[in-house]
């Protein structure tokens, strides 16, 4: 259990590293592409990549957790 555990928490945590490199700091993905607008939604897979960091970031956390809990 522990350490399919230890698994899941590596797997997760390098899924949550290359979201985050895929995410620009200038205003989201769509500026990549030639979208200029400072004031507006997320839309496409910028917005399936924000949603999937949330999701995964939420998973880091419940099993960084869970590894101190079970010893």
């Amino acid at each position: 259990m522990k350490m399919a555990l230890l698994i899941l928490h590596v797997l997760v945590s390098v899924g949550l590293i290359g979201l985050i490199l895929l995410q620009s700091s200038k205003g989201g993905l769509g500026s990549a592409f030639g979208g200029g607008g400072s004031f507006r939604t997320k839309r496409g897979a910028e917005k399936i990549v924000f949603n999937s960091t949330i999701v995964l970031a939420v998973i880091f956390l419940v099993t960084s957790i869970l590894n101190v809990m079970i010893r």
